[in-house]
């Protein structure tokens, strides 16, 4: 059994972006803001002759980490030289916590380069420059790292986006791209922002999770790991839904791990972040519109493509409009085992939501025909959850059964019920079955898929 998950540089500084970076002076090196009065004045003198004596062709072709290893003794036999000119006095720690944010601010992504390196960090959310909120074990965290003003805010969300062919300006004043790890990145400037720029950052680890780290993690249980994986593997048509942070995407990279090897599988996005490991996988891209408000090429446009280039799975990553229409046409025309993201609440919620995004095509469409179309394409709905206590949890597993009448038939298979909260404010549930079996059994008797005969047993787990 398969258990379930898992500043684009191009290695070398440019001179204008690392001059840009020299009125950078207060960041953050092994959790501890440097306020350090003539090291700041090092700072920044050494940014600029970093620009002039550095060789950059040394870095270009090299991993992150070989880069910080070929510029740090540069770095650090200038800081000693510059110091004992000004009569400086050494400082151990002011000196290695210097040559840290030095070598973030010309290599990375300055004050938050720290956050990057840790792994436990899953969100940084850029308020302004004075106002950096981290996400740690699903809990926000106001930092005390600070950005010097909002054009250095300017200059890191340029440093990521730039190298993608986005643009930010007042013209184009939002931007969804990723850095060069994949970690999703959302920004928007003034006139739109009023506090200053706002950068938000969604991080994914390095190493994607596995199923068995979802079960371990009480995210879902081991029965409904194994009903998951067999539904993957007898093609149904399965929407991920949640809100904000939920999850969803973590979960759709777990769902995809579960796709044989065999299959030729083409991903769709509005910014690449899924991590499939199989070898046959294509993946496709959403283009913004150039500085002259041409050349975009939306989601809608990728998806109809994606039907010509003889697709065994379709991964859209999220359905935002109405591409949800050419998504549910793909599904119904022989294209099954296809998986989406969507954000709503609960499944109906998300019944209501597809019917929204399909209207949004510009199709004048019957109400009952739109939902004939869903019910009659989507098998699955999986219901990821983020909980008060900061727990991310499935909380619905529900078959999409048909219609009777103007209603689209729903029947939850597995479920999260809430029992109470300890008195370390945790909440206390137990993930399981309904006792009902899905309309679909069928399926996996054609496909030779035996399931435990207690699968559905009602009062599976218990987390």
């Amino acid at each position: 059994m398969g258990l379930m998950d898992r500043l684009h540089d191009d290695g070398s500084t440019t001179e204008s972006s690392t001059k840009s970076s020299t009125a950078s002076s207060s960041s953050k090196a092994s959790g501890k803001s440097v306020k350090s009065g003539p090291y700041d004045l090092l700072k920044v003198e050494i940014l600029n002759r970093i620009v002039e004596e550095f060789d950059h062709s040394q870095i270009k072709d090299c991993e992150d980490d070989q880069k910080r290893k070929i510029m740090k003794p540069f770095v650090e036999e200038l800081m000693e030289q510059l110091a004992k000119e000004k009569n400086i006095p050494y400082n151990a720690t002011l000196h290695k916590e210097t040559v840290t944010i030095i070598l973030d601010e010309v290599l990375g992504l300055g004050p938050i380069e720290c956050f990057m390196r840790l792994e436990e960090i899953s969100e940084i959310m850029v308020n302004g420059p004075d106002m950096i909120y981290i996400e740690q074990s699903g809990k926000l965290t106001l930092s005390d790292v600070k950005f010097d003003d909002n054009d250095h805010v300017m200059r890191v969300i340029e440093k990521i986006v730039a190298p993608l062919g986005r643009r930010i300006d007042e013209s184009c004043p939002l931007v969804d791209a990723r850095t060069k790890n994949g970690s999703r990145v959302n920004a928007i400037i003034p006139p739109l922002a009023l506090n200053g720029p706002v950068l938000t950052i969604r991080k994914f680890k390095k190493d994607p999770l596995q199923v068995s780290d979802l079960v371990r993690f009480g995210t879902l249980s081991e029965e409904m790991a194994i009903f998951i994986e067999a539904c993957i593997k007898v093609h149904l048509n399965i929407v991920i839904s949640g809100g904000t942070g939920s999850g969803k995407t973590t979960t759709l990279n777990i769902l995809s791990s579960f796709i044989p090897e065999t299959e030729r599988i083409i991903t769709v996005e509005d910014a690449a972040e899924l991590q499939l490991r199989q070898p046959h996988v294509i993946r496709l891209e959403t283009r913004a519109p150039n500085i002259e408000g041409k050349g975009a090429i939306p989601m809608r446009d990728l998806i109809k493509n994606t039907l010509r280039m003889r697709p065994d799975r379709i991964i859209v990553g999220e359905c935002r409009g109405g591409e949800a229409l050419d998504m549910l046409q793909a599904m119904n025309t022989g294209h099954d085992g296809s998986l989406t993201t969507g954000h709503a609440n609960t499944p109906r919620d998300m019944l209501s939501r597809m019917e929204t995004m399909v209207m949004m095509s510009g199709m004048d469409l019957p109400q009952r025909a739109i939902r004939e179309q869903i019910a009659s394409a989507v098998h699955l709905i999986v219901q990821q959850s983020r909980l008060k206590d900061g727990s991310r949890k499935i909380t619905h597993i529900t078959e999409i059964q048909g219609m009777e009448g103007e209603v689209v038939i729903l029947q939850d298979i597995f479920l999260f019920v809430q029992k109470g909260v300890d008195e370390n404010g945790k909440i206390i549930g137990d993930l399981e079955a309904t006792g009902i079996r899905p309309k679909f059994m069928h399926k996996f008797e054609e496909e030779g898929i035996v399931l435990p005969p207690n699968l559905f047993l009602k009062n599976q787990g218990g987390w």
